[in-house]
């Protein structure tokens, strides 16, 4: 048996005992789940809480599938990783979202019937990335995604493309990918002839072998092809290739399935088969594009040519070669790769004649998991091309196609062929490429307002110049063939790692996102086209890569503390724009320190000039990222072997409290706390489900002994909620998950003045909780059911910012909650206080008369006991009635915007109360209250209004 053989089944083995301790929640658990949501959100006491979402919008965020009309290409659906379907009519200038009113916003792919304006939607995409969440199964709309029908699958996770016969909507063949982190039955090939009300599996690979891509004939329903892709995906290792990676064959519309890619077809075959994508010209010509995991082997060439040492020499080099290399030619070696100062051949030679280092730890100091991503060297993308229906295959170029998948092709897979020209065909990964000779040469298309990462291209049969390219950044339109783009990014579908806010006036608000860097933007920033006026985009980019945390110097929100994947931080200085890289580095010949993707980092509430960053030991910097120690040994189980960082810190928290009382967790599963700043730990996790990643521990800012803890399941296919609170340093914990439906945690959070409410993420919504997670409410006045990644309150403003992984950011008022207590429970009614309003000549008119007349607005915010009728009266400073309204109250928290308009009876009764005054009509025909003290009623409760 080979060696990746052995690997593989080891994999298996291991993956087949760790999930006897975390097993897959069932889809009986989701739908329940599903229906408890919807239960609970018609229910809620905030149900009524309004969110704004503040964007931001031109980064965008990553697109799965674009369907395009294709008699008036102008109107489109764009389907988003996680931030659900959105329609324009436009051409991308504008766009809607279809999918809100849905139980998800994750997207696998869309697929519409223009004549009868069938939606289907695959929830739950296929590129098996970190943030690849699970779908809920197959939904279908016929109104436009007015209304959405759960139509099966649900336990299927993540979708191929959708097929629909042109000429009956009912008929669909499906691909279904399956679990991401786990086996399952529920993969493979499934079709329906009713419309979705019964599946039939008509292809089925194995448990660990779902399909990846599914094409069928352009003028033939009956001929099919798709894709089997075996991937074992942990939190700690990624296989993305197995012997059942393969391409399949029907006639018969996706009834029966033969294997094409078989040992004689010249098609690869082997465990190095990684993730196949597929083009169908005509019955009989195709193309595939293949994530070739096969080790290319030794350049002896190039290595006999290179001059100077790489890292890659010291792996294999012994003692005795080591300390005979010339210092020169060392020293030019350590200076170019960035080894410290203290690191030159002198003292490196004496580190490894006095064995506290050997050859080998210089390549290590290099590695991180960053580098070993690009490092891994397999063949990568190829492209093959078959004319004989799938039977034989052919490469269609000599040379490596590098620079297109890099060690990470599972994350793209895709290739196309013009509907015009059976030679001109398109890949991408990281670029978009295109051929005109069949595949034997290429050139980029890529453009500088075009982003990286490519998922999904339509080509226009009628004119084939024109191209709409759905990538990481959003939707690009091309109409001559990539010479030139259009951007079209107006979704408010960022997917946000984590936010932060500074204490700036206004504040601003701060985040780091999937693929799109870190950006800083005013909380009251308008989203709208003015920007394209005025040249410059509200937020700002301070960051490129994969965006991670933010911290804000309190004392100078100038100084910004943040980086990218892995660990890679910096301190900036926004105003002049400097920038120092901080990451710690371990010593030469210690083990390497491992970081987390979402490596956390704190400031210290204590002193802004001490820095926390946690890799897999808590890391501390007593000047602000120049020096660093470690203050812990291994905080985590130590590590497992795999290609992705594990047994790293996922969360740090010092109390607001104490210094030094800091409390950390890991992506394995364990908490831990010290209360002499690192002198000793202890773990206060064994009481938790074990091996679960900590999402968030946070230390509470109201007492000192109380903390609270979320685990989150999602790289296990466990669903379950997991939430905890402790009162006394984590020696003993309560479940505070309460009434929360089944959806992994992300984030809870604290109210900043009600030490008695909480505020907590899934990765389907969020909630608040007025005793201290007891019980929860569901937000939902403006947020869909979309992952919540963090959560941030600005104390001053008592605003409430949501950070979304695929709808940005959301905000709201939470003064009105933070009043909650049991008076205003007893109470019939609570009328919140008003702030007062400046009163203007503008009110009721526009400066054209072109334009719709400007209208002021004032919320009024009251609290009920009980759901029915009430009639709001806004009285005079006498009582006089200036206006009434009926309105239907829910029970809990109610919003009633009213115009700041007075009836014509009630300007006669303010005019013979105050003669003094005149009221005139505005040119929109209505009265407004003049200045003045108001009282706003509703029953025997009042609140006073002023506007000055």
């Amino acid at each position: 048996m080979s060696h990746s053989k052995l690997l593989f089944l080891a994999c298996l083995l291991s993956s087949c005992f760790a999930f006897a301790q975390q097993p897959a929640t069932s889809s009986e658990v989701i739908k329940t789940a599903l229906e408890q949501k919807r239960e609970m959100t018609k229910t809620s006491l905030v149900k009524n809480v309004p969110f704004k979402n503040i964007g931001p919008t031109i980064m965008s965020g990553r697109v799965v599938d674009l369907a395009v009309n294709p008699d008036v290409p102008t109107e489109f659906y764009v389907g988003y990783a996680s931030g659900g379907v959105w329609h324009t009519t436009n051409n991308g200038t504008t766009f809607s979202p279809i999918l809100d009113s849905s139980d998800t916003q994750n997207v696998g792919d869309i697929a519409v019937h223009w004549p009868t304006r069938t939606i289907y939607v695959g929830t739950g995409e296929n590129n098996a990335s970190r943030s690849s969440y699970a779908g809920i199964g197959i939904l279908k709309s016929t109104d436009n995604g007015e209304t959405w029908t759960n139509v099966g699958l649900m336990d299927a996770h993540h979708f191929a493309p959708i097929l629909i016969h042109p000429d009956n909507p009912d008929v669909v063949t499906v691909g279904v990918t399956g679990h991401l982190y786990s086996p399952n039955e529920q993969r493979g090939i499934y079709k329906t002839t009713d419309g979705g009300q019964t599946w039939k599996q008509t292809l089925f690979v194995d448990d660990m072998s779902g399909i990846i891509d599914l094409q069928h004939s352009p003028n033939n329903y009956n001929v099919m092809y798709a894709t089997s892709w075996t991937k074992d995906r942990k939190a700690w290792n990624f296989a993305g290739n197995g012997a059942s990676s393969g391409i399949y064959k029907s006639t018969d519309a996706g009834e029966t399935w033969a294997k094409v890619s078989t040992k004689n077809s010249g098609f690869p075959i082997g465990d190095g088969v990684g993730r196949i994508g597929l083009a169908v010209f005509n019955d009989d010509v195709l193309y595939a594009v293949h994530d070739s995991q096969f080790r290319r082997p030794e350049d002896k060439k190039k290595d006999d040519d290179k001059r100077g040492l790489s890292k890659d020499d010291f792996k294999s080099m012994s003692t005795s070669d080591f300390l005979a290399l010339e210092d020169k030619k060392l020293n030019r070696f350590l200076k170019t790769n960035g080894f410290q100062e203290k690191y030159r051949a002198e003292n490196v030679k004496q580190m490894v004649r006095s064995g506290n280092v050997k050859p080998i730890d210089l390549a290590k100091y290099l590695e991180d998991a960053n580098s070993m991503l690009f490092d891994t060297p397999v063949v990568g993308a190829e492209v093959y091309k078959s004319t004989d229906g799938g039977k034989t295959w052919k490469k269609t170029h000599d040379d490596y196609l590098d620079g297109i998948y890099f060690s990470y092709g599972y994350y793209f897979g895709h290739i196309h062929v013009s509907p015009a020209n059976e030679d001109h065909i398109y890949i991408y990964g990281v670029p978009i490429v295109k051929s005109k000779d069949g595949g034997k040469n290429w050139t980029s298309i890529s453009a500088e307002n075009v982003h990286a990462d490519h998922h999904a291209l339509w080509i226009n049969p009628k004119n084939p110049n024109h191209l709409v390219d759905g990538n990481d950044g959003g939707v690009n339109i091309t109409y001559d063939d990539g010479e030139n783009w259009i951007k079209n990014n107006s979704p408010s579908v960022g997917q946000f790692y984590a936010i932060n806010v500074d204490n700036e006036k206004p504040y601003n608000v701060y985040g780091g996102l999937q693929d799109n860097g870190v950006w800083k933007g005013a909380n009251n920033a308008r989203e709208n086209k003015s920007w394209h006026q005025q040249g410059q985009y509200p937020w700002e980019s301070i960051m490129g890569g994969d965006g991670m945390q933010v911290q804000i110097d309190s004392r100078n929100s100038n100084i910004v503390y943040t980086g990218y994947q892995f660990g890679n931080y910096f301190r900036l200085n926004l105003e002049t724009g400097d920038r120092k890289y901080i990451q710690p580095k371990h010593t030469l010949g210690e083990n390497p320190y491992r970081f987390n993707w979402q490596t956390p980092i704190l400031l210290s509430p204590h002193n802004q000039d001490i820095l926390y960053l946690g890799g897999n030991k808590l890391m501390r910097s007593m000047n602000k990222g120049d020096d660093w120690e470690a203050i812990s040994d291994d905080l985590t189980h130590g590590g497992k072997k795999g290609n992705v960082a594990y047994g790293t810190l996922t969360s740090i928290s010092e109390s607001p409290c104490q210094f030094g009382l800091i409390y950390t967790g890991s992506d394995d599963g364990l908490v831990h706390v010290t209360k002499n700043a690192g002198g000793s730990w202890m773990n206060i996790s064994s009481s938790f489900p074990k091996d679960l990643w900590v999402s968030r521990v946070i230390a509470s800012q109201h007492k000192k002994e109380r903390v609270y803890v979320t685990l989150n399941g999602y790289r296990w296919d466990n669903f379950k909620v997991y939430a905890y609170r402790s009162d006394d340093y984590g020696q003993t914990w309560k479940d505070i998950s309460g009434n929360i439906p089944a959806s992994p945690v992300n984030v809870i959070r604290e109210d900043s003045e009600n030490e008695n409410m909480l505020y907590l993420g899934t990765d389907n919504g969020a909630y608040v909780s007025f005793d201290m997670g007891n019980s929860w409410e569901a937000f939902s006045n403006g947020v869909p059911n979309v992952a919540i990644h963090d959560i941030v309150i600005q104390p001053e403003a008592k605003d409430l910012l949501l950070g979304t992984h695929g709808r940005s950011i959301y905000k709201a008022d939470i003064a009105p909650l933070q009043s909650m207590n049991t008076d205003m429970t007893s109470k019939a009614i609570t009328i919140f206080e008003l702030s007062s309003v400046r009163h203007s000549s503008r009110w009721g008119s526009s400066w054209s008369k072109w334009l719709e007349a400007f209208e002021p607005e004032k919320t009024i915010q009251f609290y009920s006991n009980v759901s029915g009728k009430k009639t709001i009266r806004i009285l005079s400073e006498k009582g006089v009635e200036l206006n009434s309204m009926t309105i239907s109250a829910d029970k809990g928290y109610n919003y009633v915007d009213y115009n700041l308009e007075l009836t014509k009876k009630g300007r006669k009764g303010l005019l013979k109360e105050n003669t003094s005054i005149d009221i005139n009509e505005a040119s929109n025909g209505k009265y407004y209250l003049p200045k003045g003290v108001y009282t706003i009623q509703i029953n025997d409760e009042e609140s006073k209004l002023e506007i000055k």
